[in-house]
């Protein structure tokens, strides 16, 4: 099935077409391991998840790296501030190296949650200081570094003409709104390579270079490890659209002049999850959790299923009472297909109408991966008359291989009490809502599955009517 996605570097969908017949190769930026990720930052590895599942489905090898940022950075895009790691060991009195393995764990935990496979490699960036400096050495004997003193190793942006192209600008537009300051950097839009420790302390984290003792800037590690574990090009790179006009370009500007253009083929960014107050950030202290969501009752899939209704490239308020709609749309599509896995007989698999709604719901992924357009789909199967309970059980298989939301797990798991008998008296306004379904009186249907449900029942409707089933 033909695969589509939206490139940032041209602004356009485009049709893809991998490096190598059959795989994929993909790199997605990961975690800075100094603090739980909130929900926000949630959203883009789910994304990715998405992603991977959607070529997994259409038949091709992926290769997928996401880096563990370990190492310790400055906190701005302006290679200043104080760093992550030391400021999280600090808030904690741990040291960098327990807090990153604190913060791993609970990554690893809340992808776990979500149903997110993991990265085929996971790399941490303390485990390729060699390859990072070798990364900086290369472009220094190509002519696109300079040092300042007592500071570090920057990359002159001047020395690429494509700096910016990510983010649909140029050199000369970035000068012109850039402020003045006397940093020591040639351009406004240079950026570090390599930092020198302070003489009057010692870091944390520091390591011995040819330039001295020192850190790697926050850049070099994606383009280092994306390098050594993917090969000099590869096809997808992913990422938060935040990343676009800093990290993204400058991970371009200092990659190309080594192994050529274009490093990557197609860029894909995803937009943010907002709170009420914009979007999501670590730096107020303040900000939600998966186990957060766990700890109030929710179930991680909800969480997963509202992420789905939205799409990637546009941004989504979180909120949740949109939560509580969510939850509510994910338990009913678990409550009917409880019924199909109950009512799954003597039904064959209807090859003919499997085959049409797979490639209805895997186009619809494949498509610049339109989730929403999927789960609309969903709905349309399960009220689907002409499709046998069998064939949708096996699409249902297919479904939570695609999109990860584990109906068939949790439909399995729902307590159904097939021996409970329903109260006569909900069992009368079961049978009255079935009347007035028959005469068309939608408005009194409702009605009493309001009362049925207040009650504590759930009408499940199948092909052979209602079906009072008592809440789990």
């Amino acid at each position: 099935m033909t695969v589509k996605l939206f490139n940032t570097m041209s602004r356009r969908i485009e049709e893809f077409k991998p490096l190598v017949e059959g795989k994929v190769g993909f790199y997605s930026c990961g975690p800075t391991v100094y603090w739980d990720q909130h929900i926000g930052n949630m959203r883009s590895f789910v994304n990715s998840d998405i992603l991977k599942r959607m070529f997994i489905e259409n038949g091709y090898e992926v290769r997928h790296v996401m880096n563990i940022t370990d190492v310790g950075h400055l906190t701005s895009d302006e290679d200043t501030g104080e760093d992550k790691m030391e400021k999280g060991a600090k808030r904690e009195k741990m040291s960098v190296w327990d807090i990153a393995q604190k913060y791993i764990n609970s990554f690893l935990r809340d992808i776990d949650s979500l149903n997110i496979i993991r990265p085929t490699a996971m790399p941490r960036a303390t485990d390729y200081i060699k390859e990072q400096i070798e990364q900086v050495q290369k472009l220094e004997s190509l002519g696109f570094t300079y040092e300042i003193p007592e500071d570090g190793i920057y990359y002159d942006t001047s020395k690429f003409p494509d700096y910016g192209a990510l983010g649909g600008q140029n050199l000369n537009e970035l000068r012109g709104g850039a402020r003045i300051d006397d940093s020591g950097k040639r351009n406004p839009t240079d950026f570090a390579l390599w930092k020198f420790s302070p003489k009057d302390k010692k870091r944390a984290m520091e390591w011995e270079s040819p330039w001295g003792i020192g850190f790697p800037g926050w850049h070099i590690e994606c383009s280092a490890m994306s390098m050594k574990l993917l090969g000099p090009h590869f096809d997808i790179h992913v990422g938060g659209q935040e990343h676009i006009k800093v990290h993204h370009s400058d991970e371009i500007a200092q990659s190309e002049p080594i192994v050529g253009k274009p490093w990557v083929n197609y860029w894909v960014h995803y937009e943010w999850l907002l709170s009420k107050d914009g979007k999501m950030s670590k730096s107020s202290g303040d900000f939600l959790t998966v186990q957060d969501l766990i700890d109030r009752g929710y179930d991680p899939m909800a969480f997963r299923y509202m992420l789905l209704m939205g799409h990637y490239r546009q941004p989504m308020d979180f909120s949740f009472e949109g939560l509580d709609a969510a939850a509510t749309g994910y338990k009913n599509i678990i409550k009917k297909v409880a019924v199909l896995l109950q009512d799954n007989t003597t039904d064959t698999i209807d090859e003919e109408a499997f085959d049409r709604w797979h490639d209805k719901i895997l186009g619809a992924v494949s498509d610049n991966m339109k989730t929403a357009e999927a789960l609309v789909y969903i709905q349309e199967l399960l009220k689907s008359t002409d499709v046998n309970v069998a064939t949708k059980i096996k699409l249902f298989e297919f479904i939570d291989r695609l999109l990860g939301l584990q109906f068939i797990d949790r439909a399995h798991k729902l307590v159904v009490i097939e021996t409970e008998i329903a109260p006569a008296e909900v069992q009368e306004m079961a049978d009255l809502r079935a009347k007035a379904k028959s005469d068309k009186n939608w408005a009194l249907a409702d009605e009493l599955r309001t009362k049925i449900d207040e009650a504590g029942w759930t009408i499940v409707d199948t092909k052979d009517g209602g079906k009072l089933v008592k809440k789990a």
